[in-house]
């Protein structure tokens, strides 16, 4: 297994107390190994589910050439004439069924959409190009050609060929494509399982009385809200204080539970070192810190659970001996304790991560170009993610502005931004009317 010193010893200018942003997810991507069990669901059960294997058509689709539309379906070479072309009319082609009838030269057959093109004709004229007069109909010249609005035989996908590729998440439009092919189920990578919790003495579950220095968890039901999202398996641990006999057992049954672990809080530097110490001890694992804002914090590696098995915690965890993942590694987040910095890291660093290790083939949202309307401050050598809210210019092209203060504990700005603008690391200051990056988060918050 690919220890984080040997990933480390491949970057070129690794630096693990001034990482840059983006060496983050390459780092990352080579740690991190993508889970291989499947299993057979039912196309209700899918979405969200990521694909196991190549999905091979077993029809093509469309079945028949047919009709795009309403019209009538004639001979296209008829059109080369260059002059109105009047048809008598000989049938009608019904959606569902083949019209079974002949065509000669210059009659047609009305046709419904979705209709099989009738033997001999590869052209359908909307029904309201055409005059009509009893049984004839008439198309003025040049508003048609040889082709048009007719669907070939297997346009959208050929028998035998792959309609969906492995790692494709499943979504509504795929569910869609799958029904289409007559498919029931399908061959689904298993579902991530994720635990998680909150660390810290002064973190207040809710339900719990207000005490001077204390705060109420808020990262638990983020994070929850996150993962859940991303269609992981939860596992809410709760708050862990900092006491060295309650981090590791909560390390262990996570680790023993789940594919990885996330923590909130404990990583930064001079907090108590009892989260950071169990980590080491339990783990190969680095703590960096990032040249970004928010969040700078944060430790990942990687727990071996043949090494916690004689640990008097292990009996403890659910599902322990049931368990098919009760060997290997769990992957591990330690992400630091603000409010906002959970969420930039999350969506930044962990998302990317943990869609690699559910085994799907893509992993982040793209970066949508917007026009700032405000001038930003930024300085060069650290990447700043800051909220916004991104809407359409007069001109109807991208505009995004900042939410207002960029405070790392202002969680009423995540609620309010629609988007994170993305300032890279060599970046400097924006003025208005520059063209920045931009998150959106509609898909992912």
């Amino acid at each position: 297994m690919t220890t984080l010193a040997q990933i480390a010893a491949e970057l070129a200018g690794y630096d693990p107390q001034a990482l840059r942003a983006d060496m983050v997810n390459t780092f990352l991507a080579k740690l991190v190994q993508p889970v291989t069990d499947s299993e057979n669901i039912g196309i209700f059960q899918a979405l969200g589910r990521v694909l196991a294997v190549d999905l091979v058509s077993p029809i093509s689709v469309p079945a028949h050439d047919n009709s795009a539309m309403d019209g009538y379906a004639l001979a296209g070479a008829q059109l080369s004439l260059g002059k109105p072309l009047t048809l008598r009319l000989v049938g009608t082609a019904l959606a569902g069924k083949a019209w079974q009838g002949r065509v000669a030269a210059g009659e047609c057959v009305k046709i419904m959409t979705g209709a099989i093109m009738p033997a001999g004709l590869d052209t359908v004229v909307p029904q309201e190009l055409v005059s009509v007069a009893g049984d004839q109909i008439t198309l003025a010249a040049g508003l048609l050609r040889c082709g048009d609005n007719r669907r070939r035989l297997g346009e959208d996908l050929q028998q035998g060929q792959p309609a969906l590729l492995k790692g494709e998440l499943l979504t509504p439009a795929a569910l869609g494509l799958v029904a289409s092919l007559g498919i029931q189920s399908v061959p689904v990578l298993r579902r991530l399982k994720v635990a998680y919790f909150s660390t810290g003495d002064e973190i207040l579950s809710l339900g719990e009385a207000p005490r001077e220095g204390a705060v109420y968890d808020s990262n638990r039901y983020t994070v929850f809200g996150l993962l859940t999202r991303l269609g992981c398996e939860v596992i809410d641990m709760g708050v862990v204080p900092d006491q060295p006999d309650l981090l590791e057992a909560a390390f262990v049954q996570a680790a023993l539970q789940a594919d990885a672990i996330i923590t909130s809080g404990g990583v930064s530097v001079g907090e108590a070192d009892y989260t950071k110490a169990m980590m080491k001890k339990l783990g190969d694992v680095t703590f960096w810190r990032i040249a970004m804002r928010p969040g700078r914090p944060m430790a990942v590696g990687q727990i071996f659970r043949d090494k916690l098995a004689s640990s008097p915690y292990a009996a403890s965890a659910d599902s322990y001996h049931k368990s098919s993942i009760a060997t290997g590694s769990a992957m591990l987040f330690g992400l630091p304790g603000n409010p906002v910095a959970v969420m930039v890291t999350f969506l930044a660093f962990v998302r990317p991560a943990l869609l690699r290790l559910m085994g799907c083939s893509a992993s982040a949202p793209p970066l949508l170009r917007a026009r700032s309307s405000e001038a930003i401050r930024k300085k060069p050598g650290r990447t700043e993610y800051q909220r916004g809210i991104v809407s359409a210019a007069p001109d109807g092209s991208l505009q995004v502005q900042t939410t207002g203060q960029q405070g790392s504990g202002v969680l009423s700005s995540m609620v309010r931004a629609n988007g994170l603008i993305v300032l890279h690391h060599a970046q400097g200051n924006v003025a208005v009317g520059d063209e920045v990056d931009v998150m959106m988060l509609s898909s992912v918050v």
